[in-house]
């Protein structure tokens, strides 16, 4: 059990039985004033998950509470990692459609039974209380939060929405529109917007819960109550108005054929947001619907991809002191982050205006992050600009993201030699140059690697381990075990030009320019990719990834591949070499004044366009697996998904590839082959994938 309810519960003079005693969940027991302790511990788990054993012992605790009447009930977490997860997903394949339906009236008929104690049901939340775990705090009378706690309904990243209440109890306690877009967005209200939105009753420290709990159980807690708005939408003309609204902002992010849980959501509020017994049982049949559709059962994928990175990021915590060389926007992301998550961080460059603005953007990073004061003062103790580079000799780890130049990297390189302690791991943020041509720079070749983050760094997960012909095994093993510890998503890859994302996004960028060279308008381009379901043309991705970039790694595949690419358009060189870049100058093929580009053309275009953009990626992702670069078709499809956002809705290019059918991707290249040219040759790895 954590330290810091055994604090807790120390101070209530408590002692809770073991979780065998009660099942296997949950502890439980009532101290000296006859209040009733519910805490949830999730047997073998280091993370609490609502699973159908949970609600079931938990309805013998809520019968025994019925029977015999406590003072009041509190629910709680044993987990230093938070209140709840959410609901236990692994077992979402299995259900049937009638199992589905009769497992959520089960859980609906214990939250329900826990609302309707007639004593005060108190829930007190550390971490993060998500789904499922969201639902059982709002059944609850009071919620009382922790500094650092969170609140969200992220059903929606998995094709769904909220099933065990959440729907009509949120909306019934705060402003419905708020809650609305909780639910449709999947945003998390952190501790400070909690309590300004009324989710959270109260927040103390932990060392004042105790005290907070005994106001509550006397009723001297104030509990949120609903403004005008929220009673003027209980009127269905009113809510119909809202509920437009709402469809229309949705569509601009998630259209309805690819993602028809948020639609799904607002036909439920509008038509019984003033009928709760109706907006109940309409929960229930939209929710076990929603489980069936393709839609959800990818992006139920999507999660056990994320999962499967994690897991390769386990592993020894033996890097605490990073040494970055490079104070660039990659540089100064990959030090703050490292700093954030606890390393002590040293960051070198050869200008100290670049140290200046690193420490600026560290501290927005940590406001983005909902970081506290102290949490945020903290990181920025363990961020030091280093300009002189004393933090080489002490680093554990080296992280060189200087510019992608071969002769700058080896100069850096050579002054490395004889100043790293033993044992230290030299990496490269390098996105296009050959780890191994780096290596036979680097002070030792076995403990060197890339380390490939993406831009921008605190808000893309992923990172490509790439481990080269000389790498040990145990550099790469280090080094995906700190992206695990920093946060981040590691797949490890072998030394290929472009690595696995840039081996397969260059091609979808580089079409994009052929096409627009041929006269189709970029609007048209971005638009077809969006409605494929990409989160952003390829058009306005290379505007923000940058021009520059984009022409400097198509130039180095194009040098280093066997299989011929698009001719690079002289359109992208002639922007380049006027200095329009993109994003980064203002103006690149589009105009980024206004902001994010958001294109929607509805003018013909090509019957071939969307094949053309998108088959090039996966006949790269097919190479990239021949040649053993990638682990798997899974290791593809989630590098893909959370570096690039990769249609996330169709599983991944290798899960789409699949479900499309091999054979007609094989011919349709064939096709687009004979049309335009050779670099649409289908990959002899699709023999092997029939």
């Amino acid at each position: 059990m954590t330290g810091h309810v055994l604090e807790f519960l120390g101070e209530t003079k408590l002692e809770l039985g073991a979780a065998a005693d009660h099942g296997d969940n949950w502890r439980t027991g009532r101290d000296a004033d006859g209040i009733l302790w519910l805490v949830l511990d999730k047997k073998d788990s280091s993370v609490n998950t609502i699973s159908e054993d949970v609600i079931r012992e938990l309805e013998t605790h809520v019968k025994a509470a019925e029977e015999d009447m406590p003072k009041a009930v509190v629910i709680r977490s044993a987990k230093e990692a938070g209140f709840a997860a959410g609901a236990d997903i692994t077992s979402f394949d299995a259900m049937s459609d009638e199992g589905a339906v009769d497992l959520l009236k089960q859980g609906h008929e214990v939250l329900d039974r826990i609302e309707a104690l007639p004593c005060p049901t108190i829930c007190i939340v550390h971490g993060a209380a998500l789904g499922a775990g969201f639902e059982l705090a709002l059944a609850c009378d009071y919620r009382i939060a922790t500094p650092g706690a969170s609140f969200g309904f992220p059903e929606v990243q998995l094709g769904l929405h909220p099933g065990l209440g959440g729907t009509f109890r949120l909306p019934a306690l705060i402003d419905p529109t708020e809650a609305m877009t909780m639910m449709l967005t999947g945003k998390t209200a952190h501790t400070k917007r909690a309590k300004s939105l009324g989710i959270a009753d109260k927040v103390v420290e932990e060392r004042h819960v105790a005290a907070a709990v005994d106001a509550a159980a006397d009723g001297k807690i104030d509990q949120h109550e609903q403004g005008l708005k929220a009673r003027a939408l209980g009127f269905e003309q009113a809510r119909s108005f809202a509920a437009r609204q709402m469809r229309s902002q949705t569509k601009k992010k998630a259209p309805k054929e690819h993602y028809p849980a948020p639609y799904a959501l607002i036909d439920l509020w509008e038509e019984y947001g003033d009928d709760r017994k109706e907006m109940q049982r309409g929960e229930i049949e939209s929710f076990a619907k929603l489980l069936k559709t393709d839609t959800s059962k990818n992006l139920r994928r999507v999660f056990f991809l994320r999962q499967k990175l994690k897991d390769a990021g386990r592993g020894e915590d033996d890097i605490s002191h990073v040494h970055v060389i490079g104070a660039g926007a990659m540089g100064a992301e990959i030090a703050a982050m490292s700093a954030i998550k606890g390393k002590r961080v040293t960051l070198g460059d050869v200008d100290t205006d670049p140290l200046g603005r690193a420490v600026k953007q560290a501290v927005e990073i940590c406001k983005d992050k909902h970081l506290s004061g102290i949490e945020t003062r903290d990181a920025l103790d363990r961020l030091m600009p280093d300009p002189k580079g004393y933090g080489i000799s002490r680093a554990d780890l080296i992280i060189e993201a200087a510019p992608e130049r071969m002769e700058l990297k080896e100069k850096i390189y050579a002054d490395l030699k004889g100043k790293m302690k033993s044992g230290a791991i030299l990496a490269s943020n390098t996105s296009s140059l050959s780890v191994d041509k780096l290596a036979s720079h680097a002070p030792s070749k076995s403990r060197f690697a890339g380390l490939h983050f993406f831009n921008p760094v605190s808000k893309v997960d992923l990172v490509e381990v790439v481990q080269g012909d000389a790498t040990s095994d145990k550099t790469a093993k280090r080094l995906a075990a700190f992206c695990g510890q920093i946060g981040k998503l590691p797949a490890k890859v072998g030394d290929y030009p472009g690595f696995v994302v840039n081996r397969a996004l260059t091609p979808y960028l580089m079409e994009a320019m052929v096409l627009m060279d041929e006269g189709v308008p970029k609007e048209v381009i971005d638009t077809a990719a969006l409605r494929f379901g990409m989160p952003m043309g390829p058009v306005t991705l290379a505007d923000q990834v940058g021009l520059d970039i984009g022409l400097h790694v198509a130039e180095s595949l194009r040098d280093n591949l066997e299989k011929p690419m698009a001719d690079i358009s002289q359109t992208l060189r002639d922007k380049v070499e006027a200095g329009d870049l993109g994003k980064k100058t203002g103006d690149g093929f589009y105009v980024w004044s206004d902001g994010t580009p958001h294109p929607d053309s509805d003018r013909e275009a090509p019957d071939d366009l969307t094949d053309r953009l998108i088959l090039p990626m996966l006949d790269a992702c097919v190479e990239v697996l021949r040649l053993g670069v990638a682990e798997s078709e899974d290791q593809v499809d989630g590098a893909m998904i959370f570096a690039t956002g990769w249609a996330p809705f169709r599983g991944g290019p290798m899960h789409y590839a699949r479900a499309r059918g091999v054979q007609e991707i094989v011919e349709k290249l064939k096709e687009l082959e004979k049309a335009h040219g050779p670099r649409f040759t289908p990959d002899e790895g699709w023999q092997t994938l029939g």
